[in-house]
């Protein structure tokens, strides 16, 4: 898909608003302009990065329901992907999106994002010191799923569903993960990949 393909997708199928696809395009800029410096995305991606990060993360709003009151955690955010996306795309005063990333670089960048690009985020160090306590767990290329599994147990106080994207490896992990026989769990196919998975758990709380 071209850029201009992407855009009209995002528009007529993810009802992405005209400023939020303005502040996509500048996030963009923003990405390859901080990349000359630093590693946030493989420089292989620079080319197709509407199509490989935004779009791949832009799909998840499928999967989260930003009409209600809520809370978002982004486990590794890295360059804001899916973070910063999912940030552009909610328009909801009440629902509020975490960033979690270990990286001083990387956290320059989001703040830089957040400052330039008028996003509503909040960006944290490290999951392990600060509280999850989200409705909704996200992460693309951050832990393996035993890994994100126990996390989202034992770090979030509520109920609230764990969304990961995974390539190829998807089914793979849920064959190897034991603990996915404790919780309900379905893989969605990516548009943006007919290889690669989303993974949804629903984590209950007794």
């Amino acid at each position: 898909m071209q850029k201009a393909q992407i855009i009209k997708f995002l528009i007529e199928k993810l009802q992405f608003r005209n400023e939020s696809i303005k502040k996509l395009i500048d996030f963009e800029n923003l990405v390859l302009n901080f990349n000359k410096k630093y590693n946030l995305i493989s420089k292989s991606t620079e080319k197709t990065l509407f199509y490989r990060h935004i779009l791949d993360s832009a799909q998840l709003v499928k999967y989260i329901n930003f009409e209600k009151e809520g809370v978002l955690a982004d486990l590794g955010s890295g360059g804001g992907f899916p973070g910063i996306i999912l940030a552009i795309y909610n328009k909801n005063a009440n629902f509020h999106v975490k960033l979690f990333e270990k990286s001083p670089v990387k956290r320059m960048f989001l703040n830089e994002v957040r400052s330039k690009l008028d996003v509503k985020v909040q960006i944290l160090s490290d999951y392990r010191v600060n509280d999850i306590s989200s409705n909704y767990i996200v992460s693309r290329a951050f832990k393996k799923l035993p890994v994100l599994l126990d996390i989202s147990r034992e770090k979030n106080k509520k109920p609230h569903k764990l969304i990961i994207l995974k390539g190829k490896s998807a089914q793979e992990e849920i064959n190897k993960a034991s603990q996915t026989n404790l919780f309900k769990y379905r893989i969605e196919n990516s548009i943006t990949d007919k290889e690669s998975g989303i993974l949804i758990f629903n984590i209950e709380k007794k």
